[in-house]
């Protein structure tokens, strides 16, 4: 194995470890996750439609941060298994927008429910002081996630 060349950046240390512990912890995540059957990609384009309402495919593929034809292919799939509509744009008609169904919030809400729960269960085995230390860290991890 060959070493890591030396670093003169005073957080290469607390970086590298917390990105080890978000992704292992991301993977734990998903691994609860209530349906298999969806990708990433697909949960997170479902959660957005939910969170902010219709939105055309370019502005769906810019708060994704994928390339228009990526979501077209993503949309196309959600569309096949009834989780979204596609509809006219309210003040343009010749523009489309994506909805989410009803069936695709009842996944959602099965899907958080299901992983809070998990996480719920793994912060009563931490001391008061380690969630303390993890309810202020909550909004900073949010943040570095905003940037």
């Amino acid at each position: 194995m060959i070493p890591a060349p030396a670093s003169s950046d005073p957080h290469a240390g607390l970086s590298s470890a917390l990105r080890l512990s978000v992704m292992r912890l991301a993977r734990r995540m998903r691994a609860e996750s209530a349906d298999e059957s969806l990708t990433l990609t697909q949960l997170a384009t479902l959660g957005t439609l939910e969170r902010h309402g219709a939105m055309t495919l370019g502005e769906l593929a810019a708060h994704e941060k994928v390339q228009p034809p990526s979501m077209t292919r993503i949309v196309s799939a959600l569309e096949d298994r009834g989780l979204v509509v596609r509809g006219p744009h309210r003040d343009d008609g010749r523009r489309v927008v994506v909805c989410i169904t009803d069936e695709a919030s009842a996944r959602l809400a099965e899907d958080r429910r299901r992983r809070d729960a998990w996480l719920a269960r793994r912060m009563h085995e931490l001391t008061p002081d380690e969630q303390d230390a993890l309810r202020r860290a909550a909004p900073v991890l949010e943040k570095l996630a905003q940037l």
